[in-house]
């Protein structure tokens, strides 16, 4: 849970930040902040890929959870939940009179929420309190509210509801699989998700390449789930 603390208190500082001074801070400094973020990101991932104990399973998690994210289509219905709901709640909104305050609610809360660095960093500090991946997304998270709070007020700053159950909760369910997954198992588990991350880093940050990284995320599963049938 301690990322998930410091992401809702990047957020509300970020948010409080952008009601006050937002429209001062000029869009090129935030995208030189978020180009660093992203090579960050990618050093990270690297780090986290070099802990796998065989790369054999962590490219068999990939490629079949590719083609099962691919089949199930996770990334694409990721998109269409949000956009469904954005486009249902600020429509009910906008005819009872408060579309800005809960239009940039939705809309912080779709952002922070919705997004494979969110499991990812969720998983990782529920099973092994390493809560680094949640603190990038926080920094992340600070600056997206800065950016939002000066212009859709201060329903961004509510997002942390959102935020604080959903995150956490995927943090306390992570923490229960301690008992079940193995040391092997974690850092298979850990490899796959560092190789997520840099496809996050490589297409949403750095935009280099578009990737669909959301539909890797079954190889968070498959990967421990391999490692005893190599281990035999």
């Amino acid at each position: 849970m301690t990322g998930t603390l410091i992401n809702t208190a990047t957020i509300l500082l970020g948010g409080t930040v952008g009601l006050f001074f937002g429209a001062r801070l000029p869009a090129r400094a935030r995208q030189t902040v978020v180009a660093g973020l992203g090579l960050f990101t990618a050093a990270i991932g690297l780090q986290m890929f070099f802990k796998a104990e065989n790369a054999i399973v962590v490219l068999l998690s990939l490629l079949f959870g590719g083609l099962l994210g691919e089949w199930a289509r996770i990334e694409m219905r990721l998109e269409h939940l949000g956009a469904w709901l954005e486009a249902r709640f600020a429509q009910g909104a906008q005819e009872d009179g408060g579309s800005r305050f809960v239009r940039g609610f939705l809309t912080a809360s779709l952002l922070f929420c919705v997004g494979p660095m969110t499991i990812l960093g969720a998983i990782q500090d529920g099973l092994t309190g390493d809560y680094s991946l949640l603190a990038i997304k926080a920094v992340l998270d600070g600056f997206a509210a800065l950016a939002f709070a000066s212009t859709l007020g201060v329903g961004v700053l509510f997002s942390v509801l959102v935020v604080l159950t959903y995150q956490g909760s995927i943090s306390l369910a992570a923490a229960q699989l301690q008992t079940v997954l193995t040391p092997a198992m974690m850092n298979a588990m850990t490899s796959a998700g560092g190789l997520i991350l840099l496809g996050l880093a490589v297409s949403s940050l750095l935009e280099i390449k578009p990737i669909r990284s959301g539909n890797l995320l079954p190889a968070l599963v498959i990967a421990p789930l391999l490692v005893p049938w190599f281990t035999r």
